[in-house]
């Protein structure tokens, strides 16, 4: 799969960082969507070792380099034997351009595959599971949230070493609408009686997200970690400062 100029920027910032001390050795589930086909070429480039879940038609729709795991992600049977020697497990699979009309399509791809992939995490004891929810509560998408919320309380039900993290909405190709947007939140995040609300639903961007992955990956819980979307949004910088002290 060919990058594209953002993933290309990306990887010319990522490239300027401090290298982890640790390699990791990753599994991820929804690798060619939206956020994973921007996350793998930066994990590899960060000297991660990845395994990708695709089924076997999407095979070619992995980023290069990484190693291709064939199984579906609605039935955690056709890939648990798959996932070790891998010691972090990102689960990214939901539905694309989510919508209230999709509510259906929430519990039964979103949820499912979550389950799916809390439970193989649990039954190997994956030391470090890491979850893309979303921000909540929140006003609007009230299916959407309700799922991704059940799914947090799975992760802590397995008792998982887990960091989820809680965007609302992601700026990057393809999702450039809500720019029209950033000036009221500019004004909401600044008033008392907002500032809350407008903070926790903020705009994050593509190179955000993926750098927020990247320091949850190189930077492994015990117990369960929260991301937010000011933590998101400073993650580049915490991952320098991080990198620094673990290598220091």
């Amino acid at each position: 799969m060919p990058a594209s100029i953002s993933d290309i920027r990306l990887l010319l910032k990522v490239k300027k960082l401090p290298r982890c001390a640790e390699a990791r050795r990753v599994f991820i589930t929804g690798g060619t969507g939206y956020l994973g086909s921007s996350l793998i070429p930066v994990l590899l480039e960060r000297g991660h070792h990845v395994r990708g879940l695709v089924r076997p038609t999407s095979k070619r729709n992995l980023p290069g380099g990484c190693e291709v795991v064939s199984g579906d992600a609605l039935d955690a049977r056709t890939y648990q034997n798959l996932i070790r020697p891998s010691d972090t497990f990102i689960h990214l699979v939901g539905v694309s351009n989510p919508s209230p009309a999709k509510a259906a399509d929430f519990r039964a791809i979103d949820l499912v595959s979550a389950r799916e992939a809390i439970h193989a995490a649990a039954e190997l004891r994956v030391p470090h599971f890491i979850y893309l929810s979303v921000a909540h509560p929140a006003p609007v998408m009230k299916a959407y949230t309700a799922v991704r919320a059940e799914c947090e309380d799975l992760i802590r039900q397995r008792g998982l070493n887990a960091t989820v993290l809680r965007p609302w909405y992601v700026l990057g190709p393809g999702h450039r609408w809500p720019y029209a947007l950033l000036p009221v939140y500019k004004v909401a995040e600044v008033l008392p009686f907002t500032r809350q609300g407008a903070m926790r639903l903020g705009l994050v961007t593509l190179e955000q997200m993926v750098m927020a992955l990247v320091q949850a990956v190189e930077s492994p819980v015990q117990g369960l970690k929260v991301v937010d979307v000011p933590a998101i949004r400073a993650a580049q910088d915490s991952l320098a400062r991080e990198v620094t002290r673990q290598t220091a």
